[in-house]
């Protein structure tokens, strides 16, 4: 387990090690609070991937500079993982590129970073502070989720895709019925959807 521990129990607090954490064109907002932390060099750069896909290509001057403080900042830690501008979607490029595996922690500074549980991964969005604070430390605590485990079994009838399942079960939860649990999707819908459907869940 991540937390070091044999086993962990709802509502604990444990400090993990993730085995990736993700920023995009955001990074150079999260350089600055890294900065602030006093040290000079990330703990791990294997660890960190930062695809350059919100703001491309740079349509004002302001976005262009954004981009060339990252890029400052990616050779400065020697951060190898870095996919500049034109490679894709950040949520595509983990997955294709080998960073998400089946029982891997990955933690993003983005709100879509729970797409990589079609993997198997364990994966949730944190904010910039936090992943600031990873990049310094390679810790960060978080809280042991109730788990919701939802069954999706029978035919799906021609017409009805994985987006229409998600939000129907977003219609059945509420907006925030899920706040801080994790959802483990199972049955034989799941067993027999591809993996970009998957992923749309």
């Amino acid at each position: 387990l991540k937390s070091g521990k044999e086993s962990v129990v709802t509502g604990e607090i444990v400090t993990v090690s993730p085995d990736i954490v993700m920023s995009h064109d955001n990074t150079a907002a999260i350089a600055k609070k890294f900065k602030q932390i006093g040290v000079d060099k990330v703990k791990h750069p294997e660890k960190i991937v930062i695809p350059l896909d919100h703001c491309v290509p740079a349509a004002t001057e302001k976005y262009a500079a954004n981009h060339k403080e990252i890029r400052e900042f990616v050779q400065e830690q020697k951060i190898e993982n870095f996919y500049d501008i034109n490679t894709g979607v950040c949520h595509q490029i983990l997955p294709e590129k080998g960073h998400v595996l089946p029982g891997t922690l990955i933690l993003g500074a983005d709100s879509h970073t729970t797409t990589y549980g079609a993997f198997g991964a364990f994966s949730t969005g944190i904010g910039r502070s936090e992943v600031a604070s990873i990049w310094a430390t390679d810790e960060i605590w978080l809280r042991v989720p109730e788990t919701i485990k939802i069954n999706i079994e029978g035919e799906i009838p021609p017409g009805i895709y994985p987006k229409d399942i998600i939000l129907h079960i977003i219609g059945d939860l509420g907006a925030d019925g899920a706040l801080y649990k994790a959802v483990e999707f199972n049955g034989k819908v799941i067993r027999e959807m591809d993996i970009g459907g998957r992923m749309t869940l």
